[in-house]
């Protein structure tokens, strides 16, 4: 890992280096470079950078300076509606996770009940209702293979 730092830190060193032309004058002629003598009245400047990407990035650079430029500071008002406006995302983002969240743990109840339900069925156990009198009676064999039927299909559904 240092390793890696160290030689990033040397290649964006290089990289600056490189970027920055030195010019003085020698013997009455204009002489450029990267190590002036000492004592000599040095002007520097930036090297243009090469390649077809640099004109689009200065050109952005210049754009967005342009719209700074036009806009002018941002006024206190207008800090505390951009404040706003992030609080209410974060809060929409935040409400959003939570609901999916609910929505995960309702699925995984439902599937798990819905499991147990087709247990309980196919155990062999007797299963005992109640009708809308109240009066208790138990599933014969069509009626428990039909209860089983839709447990199963519900598993099936809630645990996909």
């Amino acid at each position: 890992m240092r390793k890696i730092l160290l030689f990033l830190a040397f290649g964006l060193a290089t990289g600056a280096a490189q970027a920055q032309i030195k010019c003085w004058n020698e013997g009455g002629r204009r002489v450029c470079g990267d190590a002036p003598p000492a004592g000599a009245k040095v002007t520097t400047m930036k090297g243009a950078a090469s390649g077809p990407e640099a004109a689009p990035a200065a050109n952005d650079e210049a754009k967005d300076g342009a719209k700074a430029a036009k806009k002018g500071p941002i006024t206190p008002a207008e800090q505390e509606q951009e404040y706003r406006k992030r609080q209410a995302e974060s809060q929409k983002s935040a409400d959003k996770a939570e609901n999916e969240r609910k929505e995960a743990d309702s699925k995984r109840a439902n599937c798990q009940n819905a499991r147990d339900a087709v247990r309980q069925f196919e155990s062999g156990q007797r299963i005992s209702r109640t009708d809308a009198s109240g009066e208790r009676y138990f599933l014969d064999e069509s009626q428990m293979a039909q209860e089983a039927a839709k447990a199963r299909q519900i598993a099936k559904d809630s645990c996909s």
